[in-house]
């Protein structure tokens, strides 16, 4: 990951792959917003071609 901000995300991932997290689980976490962690879950969600925001 490269970028401002990409801390915020590289912690979640590694706490995901830690856990063995699906991105089902990831998908279905709450996460706050706005924030950038908030895109992994997005990110997640758009690969399953599932709806971001309801």
């Amino acid at each position: 990951m490269i970028g401002a901000n990409v801390t915020e995300m590289i912690s979640e991932i590694v706490v995901a792959r830690k856990l063995e997290t699906t991105a089902h689980e990831i998908i279905k976490a709450v996460h706050p917003h706005p924030t950038m962690s908030e895109a992994i879950m997005e990110a997640a969600a758009a690969a399953y071609g599932e709806a971001i925001h309801i």
